[in-house]
């Protein structure tokens, strides 16, 4: 599940500005209005709407005024439609800079700069995840961290590093799944005994476990995402973030590149495991 998104002025603004064609010169973005009734509807916020009262808006105006009113009478179905027109607009390639429906660089940063003052963290593409994670537990963190692998193996740099935990990703992964399984792990732990838990916790090879003939055609490949996660890691910036990104700076673009996905494949990897194990 998504966070429930909050709402305030500030994020009224910027969805109504996400919602907005009236600059378009003339082209419509979707939602279509028709759009946004059927979504006003599902929030139980029809009474509230210019239109049902006989007004004849735009969308942007449409849009703020129902949300105003939501955020006076009834804040939770307000919060349910920002959900709404949020999943919509992504939908519809409003985050996507070569679609007919990009809402625009401004609009997006402004989305974002509202939601992370109420604690909301908006991804480039649209996605939005809690912006501290160290408050999420079982299956909310599980897809947290799903969202971050997925878009890790996209290539995605701001992926690599996984917001409000202090981890990279492999490494949140790996103490989640160890944590998930056990109870508990072990915060003194280095990467690769971190890492070594989590495979052992989810029955999987590592270098050090014995060949077997008659072994699963799986066990080589589960002893090569190990090994590539602990490469991985050793690229590592320790140095911290701040110096411009989660990678030695002898790494090229490529090479990084590289990097962001692999830690993005085994990570996915590791929580397909760890979900069909609760399945």
């Amino acid at each position: 599940m998504e966070p429930v998104l909050p709402i305030d002025d500030s994020i009224i603004a910027a969805v109504a500005q996400l919602i907005d064609d009236s600059k378009g010169g003339g082209e419509r973005r979707e939602p279509s209005h028709s759009e946004i009734d059927f979504y006003i509807s599902r929030a139980d916020l029809s009474p509230f709407d210019p239109k049902t009262q006989g007004q004849t808006v735009g969308k942007a105006k449409r849009v703020r005024a129902t949300l105003h009113s939501a955020l006076e009478e009834c804040p939770a179905n307000g919060s349910k439609l920002i959900g709404l027109l949020m999943a919509k607009v992504r939908a519809c390639g409003g985050f996507r800079h070569n679609s007919p429906n990009f809402v625009g660089i401004e609009a997006i940063t402004n989305a974002q700069a509202a939601f992370a003052s109420s604690g909301i963290r908006l991804l480039d593409d649209g996605q939005v995840l809690p912006l501290v994670l160290s408050n999420l537990k079982g299956q909310d963190l599980t897809k947290a961290l799903q969202i971050y692998s997925e878009r890790a193996q996209r290539g995605a740099a701001d992926a690599a590093l996984v917001t409000g935990t202090g981890k990279d990703l492999l490494e949140a992964v790996a103490a989640h799944v160890v944590q998930t399984i056990f109870g508990h792990y072990s915060t003194s732990d280095n990467f690769q005994i971190l890492m070594g838990s989590a495979f052992a916790a989810l029955n999987l090879a590592v270098p050090e476990t014995p060949l077997s003939r008659d072994e699963p055609a799986t066990r080589p490949l589960e002893r090569a995402l190990f090994q590539s996660a602990v490469a991985v890691n050793k690229l590592r910036n320790r140095e911290g973030t701040g110096h411009g990104r989660p990678w030695v700076t002898s790494l090229t673009d490529a090479e990084a590149k590289a990097a962001i996905e692999t830690a993005g494949t085994v990570s996915t990897y590791l929580l397909a495991k760890l979900k069909g194990r609760s399945s």
